[in-house]
């Protein structure tokens, strides 16, 4: 099958309608994408900007959940509990880094320690059985940088990070080279439900499709609606995060996790799998669901947390802060509908959760696809993929003499600040999916992302840039 991505100014193809068409490329969609390009279905995948996971996958805490706080029987335990275990195969597979750290839910009062309990049953009640109380000199010794005042924690050894970034590009890039059409640019703007064909205005021309999968994240209520339903809202919660340099690294061993609340589970300390450590996020109910700007009052209550749970941390260099958007909806479940009359299944509120359990839900809206859909056929296996190592611990391309030996261009940095190559930044403007932007590259490689955020070296990446382009 040939490989097709499409961005503005280039029309749709021509042709019969698609028989699968998913709206939104972020981790859930481009991993719905990839979960149908193992069958004999024309699919497209359709995102209003101009990259994949360019919303609420790009800036979120990238943690691998085990689950265990997840409310008991609900969808949301399951797929998260099953798209751990998928995504962490998938990752070891391909080359997304990971690292298991564990993490560490603290009590800083007594009312907190005495939650504790309750929150390990209900860990048990998710089948997760490897978490254990720890007492204020056991947390002292597993963290010996916290702040004074740490009365106990509950230790949940298999919490782990990844890369975000990584994540839905390895997802786009074998549901791409498996034949999927990914269109960019290309916001739906109405839907007509005709007979036995949806026909989707988009800011690209008319897009037709048989059966229409919605995971448009922030915007998935509106897509809802514009299918007649109103079966939930999407409310923008706004997460402020801090990014504190390299030299942080050592202070901290384990995910910090506060008590959750009803607002959400509150502000952590952690490390991340490029060697740097986050402070955050804040949890901000808004309006507009493009308001991803950081503020004063957010990043200043975010350092009053961050010192009594890491004093030390604050004295550290601030590489960089950024602002994420999630889906609530207000409701404690993922919304997940099928609605066979109109051959239309809706993915909504996939909160923070959502990177974690992507591939399970990927695999559950196939198979309510496929109970009332178009015949999806036998699954195939998709072709092998490498995604490049980004990973602080992985075997980078500066590090290899016999990789630099075979081409130079990976001996020669352009970002010495994340000793990110030329032959990395080469590949990744040729990939499959090229990067076409700064920031688009700075995904893809870590390019621009150290602690002089591009000073140095954004006048060459520009010009590689702009060199690649045709």
């Amino acid at each position: 099958m040939t490989q097709t991505v499409t961005r503005a100014g280039e029309p749709l193809p021509d042709g019969p309608p698609y028989d699968v068409t998913v709206i939104g490329a972020g981790v859930v969609g481009t991993a719905i994408a990839r979960e149908l390009a193992r069958y004999p279905v024309r699919t497209a995948l359709v995102e209003a900007s101009d990259d994949i996971g360019n919303a609420t996958s790009k800036a979120n805490t990238a943690i691998l959940h085990t689950g265990f706080d997840a409310v008991p029987g609900s969808l949301e335990a399951r797929l998260v509990r099953e798209g751990r275990q998928r995504l962490a195969a998938y990752a070891a597979a391909t080359g997304i880094p990971v690292e298991r750290v564990g993490a560490l839910l603290v009590a800083w009062d007594d009312e907190q320690l005495a939650a504790l309990p309750a929150l390990l049953a209900k860990a048990e009640r998710n089948g997760y059985h490897a978490a254990r109380l720890l007492d204020a000199d056991e947390v002292a010794e597993r963290e010996p940088h916290l702040g004074p005042g740490a009365l106990g924690a509950l230790e949940i050894p298999d919490e782990s990070v990844i890369c975000p970034w990584t994540t839905p590009l390895a997802f786009a890039t074998q549901a791409v080279r498996a034949g999927v059409h990914l269109h960019l640019d290309c916001p739906v703007q109405d839907i007509e439900n005709g007979a036995g064909v949806h026909t989707l205005t988009t800011g690209r021309g008319p897009l037709r499709t048989r059966h229409l999968i919605n995971a448009a994240g922030l915007h998935a209520d509106e897509i809802d609606r514009l299918l007649g339903h109103d079966a939930f809202t999407v409310v923008p919660r706004r997460g402020q995060l801090i990014v504190f340099d390299k030299l942080a690294r050592d202070l901290v061993r384990h995910i910090l996790l506060p008590v959750p609340t009803a607002a959400g589970k509150g502000v952590l300390v952690a490390p991340t799998v490029f060697g740097n450590v986050l402070l955050g996020p804040t949890a901000e109910d808004l309006d507009d669901k493009t308001a991803t700007e950081s503020t004063g009052q957010g990043i200043a209550g975010l350092r009053e947390k961050g010192r009594r749970i890491l004093p030390r941390l604050l004295d550290e260099e601030v590489t960089a802060v950024y602002a994420g958007l999630r889906a609530a909806t207000g409701h404690e479940d993922y919304r997940i509908k099928e609605y066979p009359d109109q051959r239309y299944i809706a993915v909504g509120g996939i909160r923070s959760t959502g990177l974690t359990a992507s591939m399970a839900i990927a695999a559950h809206v196939t198979a309510l696809l496929a109970r009332t859909g178009p015949g999806l056929g036998e699954p195939g296996e998709l072709a092998a993929l490498t995604m490049p190592g980004l990973g602080e611990r992985a075997d980078r391309p500066y590090r290899s003499a016999g990789l630099i030996a075979r081409d130079p261009a990976y001996g020669t940095l352009v970002c010495h600040c994340e000793r990110v190559s030329a032959g990395e930044i080469r590949d990744a403007l040729a990939a499959t999916l090229p990067a076409r932007s700064a920031g688009q590259l700075a995904r893809r490689t870590r390019a621009g992302n150290g602690r002089c955020q591009g000073f140095y070296c954004g006048a060459a990446i520009r010009a590689l840039i702009e060199g690649a382009r045709p």
